[in-house]
């Protein structure tokens, strides 16, 4: 009688709702199985705590931790950092006298430095060059190149430089003078792509040429 009373408090095995299931079709709801049945089944009560998932919460909580940790990992890596333009020095001044004007080519040395991890698109470079306040010759270069993340590449550029201020051609044309110094702004603009986002870098340099004489002697400038 102490066996039944215990087997009338579980449900029929392999139901899980009295209204609406099934009972098991091995032992027929009973909890045991007949003599002389071939196959080996094992018959477990849907309220029985081995069915129960165990450790849910560790489960959870390390899922969360490596999201965090791998969301936390992207934006590192993504994050935008800053690109900079530096000037180096002026590699050469090669000038060209004419009747009405002094024509210079100057040739400069630039450092862009990437502190990103992902590549640089340099879209558009551009540089304007100013004597006395005065600009007298830009240059534009379009598509350069791409950077690497992390890395620092140099690019030389030249710039056209008519004179023809009477002034400066009789000072240039001298012969009286040995060092024709000139000071040169230079203001110079890039455009650069990356992260699906442009980004527009400017910086205006002061450097000094001889418009008397050719130099290939490179110069840092200041």
């Amino acid at each position: 009688m102490e066996t039944v009373r215990t087997l009338n408090n579980f449900p029929p095995y392999g139901a899980i709702s009295r209204q609406a299931a099934d009972n098991c079709p091995t032992c027929r709801g009973i909890g045991r199985i007949p003599r002389g049945h071939d196959q080996l089944v094992a018959v477990i009560p849907c309220n029985d705590v081995r069915l129960r998932p165990r450790r849910t919460k560790l489960y959870v909580c390390i899922s969360m931790v490596v999201c965090l940790f791998l969301c936390c990992l992207i934006l590192f890596f993504l994050f935008p950092r800053s690109v900079t333009l530096a000037p180096v020095s002026v590699l050469s001044v090669m000038v060209y006298f004419t009747p009405d004007a002094v024509d210079m080519e100057v040739t400069n040395l630039i450092n862009v430095t990437n502190e990103n991890f992902v590549p640089v698109q340099i879209v558009e470079f551009s540089v304007q060059g100013l004597i006395s306040r005065v600009v007298v010759g830009t240059s534009k270069v379009t598509n350069m190149t791409t950077m690497r993340g992390r890395s620092q590449d140099s690019y030389t550029f030249k710039i056209d430089l008519p004179v023809t201020d009477k002034g400066l051609n009789t000072y240039c044309r001298s012969s009286t003078i040995k060092i024709h110094t000139l000071f040169l702004e230079l203001q110079m603009k890039m455009n650069i792509s990356y992260l699906s986002h442009t980004e527009q870098l400017s910086l205006d340099t002061f450097e000094y040429i001889d418009c008397g004489t050719n130099s290939t002697i490179p110069h840092p400038v200041r």
